[in-house]
């Protein structure tokens, strides 16, 4: 992988930007720039909320097929590949983008036009991604791209929220291509600057208060999880979060009671920890467990006699692992020579992404934006404007073909 890579940096993107098939897939882009944002309206418009990203999964394998892709599958995580063999199967590099979005089932997806954008829940995170690695297969098909090694497309699920980024935990441990991947790039929302080159760590956690419950007056003084559960977000929010290295919590969800008269037995809530510092992150995790207790004790501290003491539970519904592809790595070289190459200044980023799976692993891994620009990110209100995606897509290719090479010119 290494020896490919170092021949095809500096000159090598000049050779590939000189060669006739790159020029042919580079008009692909600009001529097929409007097929490319209806592919994306199609594929925004199938619902893939968490945990049922399977309508999603099937029509990108349909069109992996068309494409000419006949081991298009998906495989038993739900995540769907397609393999895309050069000569030789080395060096393999994936090219994914996610298939799930932060939305519930029953979210309206119409996709509505406001001048040139597009408005949509999940139209750019990852529906720009996911219309990203259509559109990279179709132009090497277009174009008649051979390579030197092989690409392997991938759509995963799992990546959003509580998903945990099971689908590509999945295809790097315990799918069929585990320890068989050379390099990782996925395509995460627009632009055509950012290379995320670095994990950003995660820690996620339900946290349940449980207790007898009771009238709100007859049953005064019994320990209450919602009481509880507010001492608990008022220590949370009381840590003394450093300006750097950046850390962030956030309670995210609530959820707890029936009654304004009825002291509830039950109350829960969902937290999210991030560090750029896997260092600091366990120094937070570490303040937040002592913070649970620490409410739980307290609101147990003021029951009445006799009364039962609240059960609390935490549970880590979420991990997600820190580290970094090093700058100085010729992945990350490549995409840097890729950036300026279409016009762009490489920017190097640190995020929460598939990518983080593999960079732990100690597999080469960064994320790029997918060109364009967006806003409103896992709202209701996001939106995505295609207006110079092809640079990105330009940019995604030099990528690809740079790390495993191009046989034909």
């Amino acid at each position: 992988m290494t020896s490919v890579l170092t021949s095809l940096r500096g000159k090598g993107i000049e050779q590939l930007l000189d060669a006739t098939a790159v020029r042919r897939a580079f008009e692909f882009f600009e001529s097929r720039k409007d097929s490319i944002t209806d592919e994306q309206i199609r594929i925004c418009s199938i619902p893939a909320p968490p945990f049922a990203e399977e309508q999603r999964a099937k029509y990108l394998r349909n069109r992996f097929q068309e494409l000419g892709l006949g081991d298009a599958r998906i495989d038993s995580e739900g995540n769907c590949l397609a393999l895309r063999k050069g000569r030789s199967l080395a060096p393999l590099m994936v090219a994914s983008a996610h298939l799930d979005t932060v939305f519930p089932e029953g979210t309206d997806l119409t996709v509505h036009h406001a001048g040139s954008k597009l408005l949509a829940p999940g139209i750019s995170d990852d529906g720009c991604g996911l219309a990203a690695l259509i559109a990279l297969a179709e132009a090497l098909e277009s174009a008649r791209i051979e390579t030197e090694g092989s690409l392997l497309f991938v759509g995963t699920v799992g990546e959003e929220g509580e998903g945990n980024l099971r689908g590509v935990r999945h295809l790097l441990t315990r799918g069929e291509w585990a320890n068989r991947i050379d390099m990782f790039l996925s395509f995460d929302g627009p632009g055509t600057e950012r290379i995320t080159n670095g994990a950003l760590g995660s820690r996620r956690y339900r946290v349940h208060f449980r207790g007898k419950g009771g009238h709100s007056w007859g049953d005064f003084g019994v320990a209450n999880p919602v009481h509880a559960l507010g001492r608990a977000i008022f220590k949370l929010a009381s840590y003394p979060v450093p300006k750097t290295p950046r850390t962030t919590f956030n309670v995210g969800r609530v959820e707890g009671g029936g009654s304004i008269n009825a002291i509830p037995q039950e109350a829960m809530m969902d937290v999210d920890l991030r560090s750029t510092s896997e260092q600091e992150l366990l120094k937070l995790d570490a303040f937040f467990r002592r913070a649970m207790r620490e409410a739980a004790e307290d609101e147990n501290i003021n029951r009445r006699n006799g009364e039962r003491a609240l059960d609390l539970n935490v549970e880590l519904i979420g991990e997600r692992p820190s580290g970094e592809t090093p700058a100085a790595s010729p992945l990350v070289k490549l995409a840097c020579e890729a950036t300026e190459a279409v016009g762009s200044t490489p920017r190097l980023e640190q995020a929460s992404t598939d990518s983080n799976l593999p960079i732990s692993l100690g597999i080469p891994a960064i994320t790029l934006g997918a060109g364009g620009t967006s806003g409103n990110s896992h709202t209701l209100d996001e939106w995505y404007d295609p207006s110079g995606r092809d640079l990105g897509l330009k940019r995604a290719l030099l990528v690809l073909l740079g790390a495993v090479g191009l046989t034909n010119d």
